[in-house]
C-alpha cells in the first residue's frame, strides 16, 4: 500500500514544504485538483454532493498543476506527482501534451495523469472546449496525446482530431506516462479499466469495494489483464485495519490528508508538518 497526499485546498505557498515533508515521511506521491474559474453562478450542477453544493468556494486556491509538480521537483527527488483530477476535455491536446511531458522531464519522469472529464460547462466555454461528447473526445485526446510522447513523427485522423505528420517538440517523456481516471459513473470505471488505474471519489469503503468488482468485470470486457492501480479515498477509512481491507479489496494507493487526523482540517502549516510526521510513523511505515 501507498499513500498519497491530497494537496487540494492547499495554498501555493504551503506546497513546498508539505512535499518535503511527505517525502521524508515516506508518502509515495501529492496530488492538485484543477480548476481554472469560479463561476458565481453554476449552468451544470455539481455532482459530488447531496444538495449540489461545491466543496470549495471562491477563494480556494487552485495553482496550475503542472507548473507546481515542475516547481516541486526541485526540491525532491523520489515524490511523485499526479493529480485529482485533471480536466483533459477543457484542453487543447498538443498544449496540454506539451505541458505534461514538460512537467514529466522536469521531474525525472515522477509524474502519473490523472483525468476526469469535468462537469462545469462554463469553464469549458471559456476554455473554447465542446461541453458535449466530452468523454468520446477525452478517449480520443488520450490516443493523441500518447502518439506525440513518443518523440516521433505521428499523424491521426480521428473523430475529433486530424492532423498531418508532426512530431511534439522536445522534451519527450523518457519513460510512459501512466493514466489514471477519476469518476464513479459506469462510463468513468470503463474509461478507468481501458487505461491504467482508477481514483475514486470521496466514498465509504463499501461503495469503493463496489466500483473495484465493476473495474474488474470492465477490464475483462476490455480484454486487460496486465497491472491496474487504484488510488481511493475512503471517508470511513482510519488505521491499519481499515487500510488493511481496502488492500485486499485492490486498493494499492490511499489519497489523504493525514493532518485531518491529528489535527482536523486545519490551516496551521506547523499542523499539517506534524499530521504529515505522525501519520507516516503511525501508517505509512506499518503498511510498508
Amino acid at each position: 500500500m501507498k499513500f498519497v497526499i491530497s494537496g487540494a485546498f492547499q495554498p501555493p505557498r504551503d506546497l513546498v514544504p508539505l512535499a518535503i515533508a511527505a517525502e521524508e515521511a515516506g508518502f509515495e506521491a501529492i496530488s492538485f485538483s484543477d480548476h481554472v474559474v469560479y463561476p458565481e453562478t453554476l449552468d451544470t450542477p455539481y455532482p459530488y454532493t447531496e444538495d449540489g453544493e461545491r466543496r470549495y468556494d471562491e477563494t480556494t486556491e487552485f495553482p496550475d498543476p503542472w507548473v507546481v509538480a515542475g516547481a516541486l521537483s526541485s526540491v525532491t527527488t523520489r515524490l511523485r506527482f499526479t493529480t485529482n483530477v485533471f480536466v483533459l476535455p477543457m484542453r487543447n491536446p498538443f498544449l496540454a501534451a506539451k505541458q505534461i511531458a514538460t512537467a514529466a522531464a522536469l521531474s525525472g519522469d515522477r509524474i502519473t495523469l490523472t483525468i476526469g472529464v469535468g462537469w462545469s460547462k462554463v469553464e469549458f466555454d471559456l476554455m473554447g472546449q465542446a461541453f458535449a461528447r466530452r468523454g468520446a473526445r477525452a478517449d480520443e485526446m488520450l490516443d493523441v496525446m500518447r502518439k506525440l510522447w513518443t518523440g516521433r513523427m505521428v499523424d491521426h485522423e480521428g473523430e475529433f482530431y486530424r492532423f498531418e505528420r508532426l512530431k511534439l517538440m522536445p522534451p519527450i517523456p523518457a519513460t510512459r506516462i501512466p493514466v489514471w481516471v477519476g469518476g464513479i459513473s459506469d462510463r468513468a470505471l470503463r474509461r478507468a479499466a481501458r487505461n491504467d488505474g482508477w481514483l475514486s471519489d470521496l466514498q465509504t469503503s463499501d461503495e469503493i469495494i463496489a466500483c473495484i468488482g465493476k473495474l474488474r468485470r470492465f477490464r475483462q470486457e476490455a480484454g486487460r489483464e496486465d497491472g491496474f492501480d487504484v488510488m481511493a479515498s475512503a471517508s470511513d477509512a482510519a488505521g491499519i485495519g481499515a487500510y488493511r481491507r481496502l488492500e485486499e479489496a485492490g486498493v494499492n494507493h490511499v489519497l489523504t490528508m493525514p493532518w485531518v487526523f491529528y489535527h482536523g482540517l486545519t490551516d496551521d502549516l506547523e499542523k499539517k508538518i506534524d499530521g504529515i510526521k505522525r501519520f507516516g510513523e503511525d501508517v505509512v511505515e506499518e503498511m510498508a
